[in-house]
């Protein structure tokens, strides 16, 4: 037994000692040019924040993100899911395939951060005119990832397998009547050819201190679904309300009935979930009684289990309720996106690199967020990891710092350098760990 034993051992040692010297050169490659590349980054990011564009409207960023990929002579597709860009950089050994995503899209928010490159960038949205604003963080990831890409170009022919870098647009959402953002993009086969093996993604965090990484295996963010209630009654003078069947009175019982489903059905102690009304329209004057009310609102879940579960509550509270009024109820749930579920093996693989380019100690598990991320349409195929980048100042309490998807959003540039050592790490790390996989063919 141990004449077999003992070989196997050292083939094993000398295998891992292989892995860490391959990979700690590269990734020594990876720092410095990483550090090198700060300056151009940042200056990405600044013209891309002082130009920003809503969704499936992202031509001038698109531009700008297929040319530099060109000049580093990077296979490139445009014009996916409308205005993405795909680029294919095939190393000069075989190896997976891995990918990596950058969102474009800004947001419809008037800037108010006081900073040179603020924006005043003004377009439509669902036919209003509003001002445009990168008030989630979108030009960094755009920026940070061409660094990336950069960086992985350079050192091409040491890299074992292929790298897509996908440039999404319309992560927020696409306009009201379009497709968009990641769920066009896989429909329009942004996965295959080659096939993706893996995917990564990253999300910078104005409530997380520069430096710091965290991440959560499994459920991260959550799912994000769309309702519409209908409540049908019948109108009378309101002065006569006992002619009427009230459909303002039975849609306050209805809201007050959904409530129950997180306190009463869902479990919170295992998965958070939220059930919000946003919206409620009824009426015309003070003293009529409507015919209708309608509601719209919102449904937040980090479990599939449980967001089924609140989808079968939502009719069944508002029809029931309104049937013991005499009213009708129309029940209408869109599924916007699923859970962002970080794959828990390939997570426990990866945070390593993580630890490696932040240090052990500035990375750490966060809590689950209720926020939702269209990242989750690549991992329902292809394993995938998203991990949260930190970008608010050093020093600053995160009490102070203003939340993502609002006028005063902030970020501190000194995160990206930071970014782009994680992204071309877990490439190189993820390529070395499964040498035995090869893009050809695929």
């Amino acid at each position: 037994m141990k004449k077999i034993i003992l070989p196997v051992a050292l083939l094993m040692f000398s295998l891992s000692t292989s892995f860490a010297q391959t990979t700690s050169l590269l990734k020594s490659k990876i720092a410095q040019k990483a550090e090198g590349l700060e300056a151009k980054v940042v200056a990405w990011r600044r013209d891309f924040h002082q130009n920003p564009e809503l969704g499936n409207r992202e031509f001038k960023t698109a531009e700008k993100v297929a040319a530099h990929l060109r000049a580093l002579g990077i296979e490139v597709k445009t014009g996916v899911g409308k205005t993405g860009v795909v680029g294919l950089l095939k190393g000069g050994k075989p190896g997976p395939v891995v990918a990596l995503r950058a969102d474009m899209d800004g947001l419809p928010v008037k800037e108010r951060v006081n900073i040179p490159f603020a924006s005043k960038a003004t377009g439509e949205y669902n036919g209003q005119p509003v001002s445009i604003m990168h008030a989630c963080g979108h030009d960094t990831h755009v920026a940070i990832l061409m660094g990336t890409a950069e960086i992985l170009a350079s050192m091409k022919s040491e890299l074992k397998g292929t790298i897509k870098f996908i440039f999404q647009p319309a992560e927020e959402g696409a306009p009201e009547g379009e497709e968009g953002g990641a769920a066009l993009m896989i429909k329009e086969g942004v996965l295959e050819n080659p096939k993706v093996d893996a995917i990564f993604g990253l999300h910078i965090n104005a409530q997380t201190e520069i430096g710091k990484i965290k991440y959560r295996p499994g459920g991260t963010m959550a799912s994000s679904d769309w309702f519409k209630i209908k409540i049908k009654g019948k109108q009378s003078h309101g002065a006569y309300p006992w002619s009427s069947i009230d459909p303002i009175v039975t849609a306050s019982q209805v809201i007050m009935g959904l409530q129950t489903i997180v306190s009463r059905n869902a479990p919170v102690t295992e998965s958070a979930a939220v059930v919000t009304v946003g919206q409620i329209n009824g009426g015309v004057r003070s003293n009529i009684i409507p015919e209708e009310v309608n509601m719209n609102g919102t449904i937040r879940a980090l479990d599939t289990g449980v967001q089924d579960m609140i989808h079968a509550r939502i009719s069944q509270i508002a029809t029931n309720i309104a049937e013991s009024a005499g009213a009708t109820a129309e029940v209408n749930i869109t599924r916007m996106c699923p859970v962002t579920y970080n794959d828990i093996p390939l997570t426990e693989k990866m945070v390593p690199t993580l630890e490696g380019v932040a240090g052990k100690e500035n990375v750490s598990i966060t809590a689950a967020v209720t926020g939702a991320e269209d990242f989750a349409f690549y991992q329902q195929k292809v394993p995938g990891v998203f991990f949260f980048l930190g970008g608010a100042p050093k020093g600053k309490p995160v009490s102070e710092t203003a939340p993502h998807h609002t006028p005063d959003f902030y970020i501190d540039e000194g995160s990206f350098v930071l970014g782009m050592k994680s992204m071309a790490s877990l490439v190189v790390d993820y390529m070395e760990m499964n040498t035995g996989k090869s893009s050809v063919g695929k």
